[in-house]
């Protein structure tokens, strides 16, 4: 057993496939990290493709994927930014290498050798070059099944998480649409229908309005040219993957300098901000400071109590979907978000209803961040697994 070049275990297959095959695969179907694949027949994968063959690896070569692999268990066309390992059978075998290609030894190399400023891609001349510990095919067969037995059990545990996560999301979505609508207000019992679908019954004395009567629309602006974004924290700058849905602060991630943040017009504190393209459209967050907003992402500011504002937005996120227009890209304009009607409760009952929101939704967003914490550890064990498996740090006991 001994590290080798990686070039000298595979070979890079090239050839383009002659005729569309019927098994066609892009990058989007390959899940990260896993070495799984989740194939949709109805998404139809466009251009020419590399011709693989059942046991060749598919590692996706360009930065954002560089951690998909899948180990090939039919012929078919690998389309778009794959490179196609075929492992040369007397030093490699295809299941260990589908676990090579996945682990930090390999992997770390690959990532910091990545060129290309806006698509950074893995070049296959560096590729070929990095180290790999390769020990006899005998031992690679007993680290496979290792590693299937083990990340088996990982999984299920991983997979189990998942679930609760969706059970306890989809109970906490139905206690805020609950509340908000009214319907745990204390007084009145008298209900009239609100004539909104999304809505339905409202105490008699609240209201229903369209945002455009309460609610100051403005979407936000990504700066261009030269020295717009700061290295050290400046101006706070929201993008759609910062927003908090659970309703805390969101906290930017990114920040602008002086020339970035004069292009464009802050969030005020307590402003909602929702993503209006793409597909995160729907997903809302408010900010406790103001804020610069890219693009995607439209702020909303009422005089009323903010916070309300953003759980109305958060119980109504399925109808500001069904407002947009668009498949590939949905996007949802100012005009038609300022129709959206929202119910509104005397000011003094909406700090009630947040109230009683945040109570109730406190005990399951505790258990969803444990079920996300063990997510996240179980995800790392993995890893590690892999990388000290591939790399003779786990004792298997297999005689050489």
């Amino acid at each position: 057993m001994s590290e080798v070049a990686f070039g000298r275990t595979v070979r890079l297959v090239t050839e383009r496939s002659t005729s569309r095959r019927g098994f066609r695969i892009g990058l989007e179907a390959v899940e990260k990290g896993t070495g799984r694949l989740n194939f949709d027949p109805e998404v139809q994968y466009e251009g020419d493709g590399i011709a693989f063959r059942r046991g060749d690896v598919l590692f996706g070569k360009l930065r954002p994927s560089l951690r998909k692999a899948w180990l090939a268990d039919t012929d078919g066309d690998a389309v778009g930014d794959f490179h196609v390992y075929r492992p040369i059978r007397e030093l490699m075998t295809s299941r260990y290498l589908a676990y090579v290609v996945l682990s930090a030894p390999f992997l770390d190399p690959v990532i910091a050798s990545v060129y290309g400023a806006k698509m950074p891609r893995a070049d296959w001349t560096q590729v070929r070059n990095t180290k790999v510990w390769v020990p006899g095919v005998t031992e690679q067969r007993a680290i496979a099944d290792y590693l299937d037995r083990e990340t088996a059990q990982i999984d299920a545990f991983i997979a189990k998480n998942e679930e609760l996560i969706a059970l306890l999301t989809e109970r906490r979505a139905a206690i805020v649409a609950y509340l908000i609508t009214g319907k745990g207000a204390v007084g009145s019992a008298e209900r009239i229908d609100s004539g909104v679908d999304w809505i339905g019954t409202i105490p008699s004395h609240w209201e229903v309005r369209p945002l455009r009567w309460s609610a100051r629309i403005r979407t936000g602006t990504t700066p261009s040219g030269d020295s717009v974004f700061a290295d050290e924290p400046g101006q706070p700058w929201i993008r759609p993957d910062d927003l908090d849905v659970s309703g805390g602060p969101s906290i930017a991630s990114r920040w602008l300098t002086e020339n970035g943040a004069a292009q464009g017009k802050p969030a005020a504190a307590g402003s909602t901000l929702l993503c209006t393209i793409g597909a995160t459209l729907g997903k809302a967050g408010r900010v406790t400071r103001a804020v610069y907003f890219n693009q995607q992402i439209t702020a909303l500011k009422w005089a009323l109590n903010d916070e309300f504002l953003f759980w109305a937005f958060a119980a109504a996120r399925a109808a500001v979907v069904r407002l947009s227009v668009g498949n590939t890209l949905p996007i949802l304009n100012n005009e038609k978000l300022a129709g959206l009607r929202i119910p509104v409760p005397p000011l003094e009952e909406q700090s009630l209803v947040v109230g009683r929101i945040k109570e109730q939704t406190a005990r399951l967003d505790a258990a969803i961040d444990t079920a996300r914490r063990g997510v996240v550890l179980a995800r790392e064990r993995r890893a590690a697994l892999i990388s000290a498996a591939v790399t003779g740090k786990i004792d298997l006991g297999v005689v050489v």
